[in-house]
């Protein structure tokens, strides 16, 4: 399946989104319209790239926005940007989230004792490429980290692009510990310290920060799945988040959004222009 992104706004501004569309240039969501695998037989997941590698900007999808654009998350007015804590420059992977999976916040994970962080389950993809924001990548799921933010189970699934050059040498955490050292306990440092510069305590994490391996991964990943059948069959409670969509709820289900009125929504917001320029603040490095 083939999928376009759109601008609107100013990048670097309060008012950037990056919209979705479909092969047939119809908007849509990609928190729901696109399909969580691209091979389930062979369990080949699609990604959504809200990140790059080596970026600070801390985008995401817009999961209580209607057609849930990516948009970069604000705090106290202002964007929002991850530190470079010495020796990691941004995010160290290429950041993303799975599409129709959900972190149920009304479920307490048995393995971590919390529950869920009210997202899309997130994903490190550690790939050679470099990918572009919005972009939707095939991945193979290697393992996943159990990570505890703020007393909120927030699962960090590694994989790697189906297409990269070294795809075929990783099929399970154990290849990653083997073929790309010290990355694992780059990553575990890396999340447990990216909220120290703003003031917050290190993220706990649970199995004592060990990676579980891929069959694991995967049965985490489809019982997100699970949640969000649930929620956008109206049998969760969705709170604040915008279930509209284009393909998966039809009839009068008030989850069903018309091409015409995604259009009309995506017509309403700014037209892509000129953008702000990064805070040179971003470029500072902490060394906690």
């Amino acid at each position: 399946m083939n999928f376009t992104v759109e601008e609107r706004g100013n990048p670097n501004t309060l008012s950037y989104r990056l919209f979705f569309k479909n092969a047939e240039g119809n908007y849509i969501s990609p928190f729901h319209d696109i399909p969580m695998c691209a091979d389930e037989a062979q369990n080949i997941f699609n990604v959504v790239i809200e990140v790059p590698r080596w970026t600070n900007a801390k985008m995401e999808i817009a999961t209580k926005d209607l057609l849930n654009p990516i948009k970069q998350d604000v705090k106290k007015g202002k964007l929002r940007y991850v530190a470079n804590i010495f020796p990691h420059k941004g995010y160290i992977w290429n950041y993303g989230a799975i599409p129709q999976t959900w972190e149920d916040p009304a479920h307490k994970d048995k393995d971590t004792d919390c529950c869920g962080d009210n997202d899309p389950i997130d994903v490190c993809e550690i790939g050679s490429k470099v990918c572009s924001r919005g972009e939707v990548i095939r991945v193979k799921v290697l393992g996943v980290l159990a990570m505890i933010d703020e007393g909120e189970t927030d699962w960090k699934v590694i994989v790697i692009n189906v297409d990269d050059p070294e795809a075929s040498e990783f099929n399970n955490i154990s290849d990653v510990r083997r073929l790309k050292p010290g990355y694992l306990e780059a990553t575990v440092d890396w999340f447990r310290r990216y909220k120290v510069p703003d003031g917050k305590p290190e993220n706990r994490f649970a199995f004592d920060g060990e990676f579980k391996d891929k069959d694991f991964a995967i049965s985490v990943i489809k019982s997100t799945h699970n949640f969000w059948k649930a929620l956008i069959s109206q049998r969760a409670i969705a709170g604040e988040l915008n279930c509209k969509n284009t393909s998966v709820s039809v009839g009068d289900s008030p989850f069903c959004c018309s091409a015409d009125e995604a259009k009309a929504a995506v017509g309403e917001t700014c037209p892509c222009g000129k953008g702000d320029s990064i805070p040179s603040t971003v470029d500072k490095w902490f060394y906690k």
